[in-house]
């Protein structure tokens, strides 16, 4: 077995991306004008954002592997999440439980067929309390928010539709609207892959998926207002120990990056190395990108 694809064991990555003309996490409460950390003006991207880019990723994917009905997820557009868990108590038979969920035995059985056909329980957890009851799902991979290594420059942008929306508003009347977007943006995230929350519900297919889901996601999410997205390095730490090998933090230090240009507009702008000498001992080093 590939060793960064090992469920087993312990794995913390880098993650980088960038964002040319584009959006790459508008906030709502700010008209989606691109999220910024108000005293640095580094760009921010949530790490709601990146599991959605993951799952959509997944929905995809997962269509084409041996064991389609192990990749559906639990959230997703227009799903009804309680829905879901009443799935899992219909394929025991058992009766509807109600808000006060069936016996502890039967949510503990639920709960593993939760795990078992959907993805994103399975990596990402998910509470299964909100109306019929399962528990709740400490899933073994996180996302962290991911920054800008550089201040961002957020751009509000006037366009025009030339088409009127009803006929009274008469042919010639042009609708304004407003695109929010940033020249550019090289943003760093991590992620931190737990085995003891992985139990025995997670294979090296799913770890597998998800590396791959991290480095192509977009690809299929093109929009005209995320401009042009992609990974731009993917560094996987990996513990020969279940309980790690070296101080995340330690690993993580070795990624130096530096401006180049003055106002960089491309990855290029930016020189991009990652120490990979003397590492401490039973830590491998896997670059996917």
């Amino acid at each position: 077995m590939t060793i960064h694809l090992d469920p087993t064991k312990k794995h913390d990555a880098i993650f980088l991306f960038d964002c040319i003309d584009g959006n790459p996490n508008g906030d709502p409460d700010a008209s989606n004008q691109p999220r910024i950390d108000p005293e640095t003006r580094q760009g921010i991207t949530t790490d709601a954002c990146l599991k959605r880019k993951i799952r959509d990723y997944i929905s995809i994917r997962g269509k084409d592997t041996q064991q389609p009905e192990r990749y559906k997820l639990f959230v997703e557009k227009g799903s009804v999440l309680n829905d879901k868990i009443a799935q899992g108590y219909t394929s025991f038979n058992y009766k509807a439980p109600g808000k006060e969920g069936g016996s502890p035995e039967q949510q503990l059985k639920v709960q593993g067929w939760l795990r078992d056909n959907f993805y994103d329980i399975r990596m990402f957890g998910a509470v299964l309390s909100t109306g019929y009851k399962a528990g709740q799902v400490m899933g073994p991979a996180q996302v962290s928010f991911a920054r800008s290594f550089d201040p961002i420059l957020p751009l509000s942008l006037s366009i025009t539709r030339v088409a009127a929306t009803n006929p009274n508003e008469g042919k010639d009347n042009k609708t304004m609207g407003r695109k929010e977007l940033i020249p550019y943006g090289l943003y760093r995230s991590h992620i931190f892959y737990n085995p003891h929350l992985a139990g025995d519900k997670v294979t090296q297919e799913d770890l597998e998926l998800f590396w791959e889901a991290c480095i192509k996601c977009w690809e299929f999410d093109r929009s005209a207002s995320r401009g042009v997205m992609g990974c731009r390095g993917l560094w996987i730490f990996t513990h020969e120990s279940k309980y790690g090998n070296a101080p995340v933090h330690e690993l993580f230090a070795r990624l130096q990056v530096k401006k180049v240009a003055e106002y960089p507009r491309i990855v290029s702008d930016y020189l991009i190395q990652l120490d990979d000498a003397n590492l401490p001992q039973e830590v491998t080093l896997t670059q996917l990108v």
